[in-house]
């Protein structure tokens, strides 16, 4: 019986690593909802994001005021420069929101924090500790797609959550459900390969495509079969595995029918972005050609996106180039190359706000419906594991860009919560909460409960509730 599931589970990793049994999508035909779906992409990062950078310089006397007491207020972005960072988002302005004040103590927080701010429960790298399906994939089952969801992921290779290869497929920061995490492709090539193998030109990647194809057939009548000759939990293991095989299948069939579609939107990588030595500023870029292309094809309406990790080494960092920083020694204050942390976090965080800007200005050249692509967007930008290196989830900043349809009350704020322990104070679960219940779940709580915090806790934030 072992051999039969080491071939399945080497089997599925073969068809892109995203479908291993029990993680495979609800490929149910969806009702249509007589609009063209909402789309989300969480970009996440590494150690910390500090809240103090995110605030606009341009705040009055009263303003910075309450902002260094952490009281609770907003402003209109419009009449405020942003952070020097947060340059290259300057033309998206109006449909930009910076978020302080959530947290996320019920996280796993510090050094890393595996899929515990997607699910907002305490987890490590054991998948025994993924108590349930994390926030994106709960949206992507709202709107279903032939992939469901898509991760790419910059991953680390000096602990953490995927350890080896940057170049793999390995385990991701997303969880399909409890126990059940999620793949991520390390490389934006092995990405394109796997994700449009089906509409690939090239001779062998076609036949190899057929080949996997055959084998699911084989293998779905085998467990079938099998099935029949079985009983009590080894039959349900087998029916289950069988059933894992029909849905791959069903997913395939459904891209086929997409091929004229899928075909057109194949991403053309530069070859930097196909380069074994590609840089970390590379590798963002060129998952982002990925991402985009797996949108505006139609294969998912949900990306995970890890842009950075703490045991992710980078490269090409202006000013630096030719260093390999390590985001540990960073998170100490140590200086590298010449330039202290504080700046070094600063140039790969205006990065991150190129590749944010790049994939809304995209969206936003892509007409659907009455509008563009981005009207049906949120993108949302923050830490994994809290505010700083050695954090203690007392905030997550958020940087969120909305389109126009979107559900929630967002564009043109900075906003800050009430800090944590004070009344009114909202949690990384209240956020979730509200996202998901803007857009059609009527979920009461997303996420576990902050235990220390002794004022009510759940529900969405009304003040981004239309």
């Amino acid at each position: 019986m072992q051999h039969r599931r080491d071939f399945i589970k080497h089997a599925f990793l073969s068809l892109g690593g995203l479908s291993l049994p029990g993680f495979m999508p609800a490929l149910a035909a969806s009702q249509s909802r007589g609009a063209e779906p909402m789309r989300f992409i969480f970009m996440h990062r590494g150690n910390g994001l500090f809240p103090k950078v995110c605030v606009p310089p341009s705040l009055s006397a009263a303003e910075k005021d309450k902002e260094k007491r952490n009281e609770a207020f907003e402003v209109d972005l419009q009449k405020h420069a942003l952070p020097e960072w947060m340059g290259p988002l300057e033309a998206h302005k109006k449909n930009l929101t910076i978020i302080q004040g959530l947290s996320g103590k019920m996280c796993t927080t510090g050094h890393h924090s595996w899929c515990s701010s997607l699910g907002v429960y305490k987890a490590n790298e054991r998948p025994s500790s993924i108590k349930w399906a994390t926030v994106d994939f709960e949206l992507a089952r709202m709107f279903p797609s032939p992939l469901e969801h898509i991760e790419l992921a910059c991953f680390p290779t000096g602990g953490g959550n995927a350890r080896g290869s940057l170049d793999g497929i390995a385990q991701g920061f997303s969880a399909r459900g409890p126990q059940q995490p999620n793949y991520a492709f390390g490389s934006p090539k092995i990405a394109v390969d796997e994700i449009f193998k089906s509409v690939a030109s090239d001779k062998n990647s076609q036949i190899q495509y057929q080949l996997q194809r055959k084998v699911l057939e084989f293998v779905a009548g085998h467990e079938t079969e099998l099935a029949r000759h079985l009983a009590g939990i080894e039959q349900r293991k087998v029916s289950a595995y069988a059933g894992a095989i029909d849905d791959i299948r069903e997913r395939d069939r459904k891209i086929d029918l997409m091929a004229d579609t899928v075909s057109r939107h194949v991403p053309k990588l530069e070859s930097k972005y196909l380069a074994a030595n590609m840089t970390t500023l590379d590798r963002q870029l060129g998952h982002a050609e990925v991402l985009l292309a797996s949108l505006i094809s139609g294969l998912t309406n949900v990306v995970s996106f890890t842009v950075d990790e703490l045991g992710h080494n980078y490269t090409g960092i202006p000013g630096i180039e030719g260093e390999s920083v390590n985001m540990h020694d960073v998170g100490h204050g140590k200086v590298i190359g010449g330039l202290a942390a504080e700046e070094i976090r600063r140039r790969t965080e205006q990065h991150h706000m190129v590749v944010m800007d790049k994939i809304a200005t995209r969206l936003k050249s892509v007409p659907e419906g009455a509008g563009t692509m981005f009207d049906n967007t949120m993108i949302l930008y923050f830490p994994n594991s809290g505010e700083t290196h050695h954090s203690h989830g007392t905030e997550f900043p958020f940087v969120v860009l909305s389109g126009s349809n979107c559900k929630l009350t967002l564009g043109n704020r900075y906003l800050r919560l009430p800090y944590w322990g004070n009344e009114g104070h909202k949690t990384l679960g209240n956020f979730y909460t509200s996202i998901l219940n803007a857009h059609g779940n009527p979920i009461k709580h997303f996420g576990d409960p902050d235990p220390a915090l002794k004022i009510d806790q759940l529900g969405p934030i009304a003040d981004f509730m239309s």
